[in-house]
């Protein structure tokens, strides 16, 4: 059981370290439905 919270830990911390290190904008927030969020480019016309 102890083997298995390590592991967790382990791994939470290497996944936040490389989501950190990424670079970019990255949000953990989930589904953002703001201003801030981009619209669709249009569709090309044929």
């Amino acid at each position: 059981m102890v083997k298995i919270i390590i592991a967790f830990v382990v791994i939470a911390g290497a996944a936040f370290y490389l989501l950190s290190k990424g670079g970019g904008d990255v949000s953990m927030g989930g589904e953002q439905h703001g201003t801030e969020t981009h619209a669709p480019a249009p569709a090309e016309q044929k």
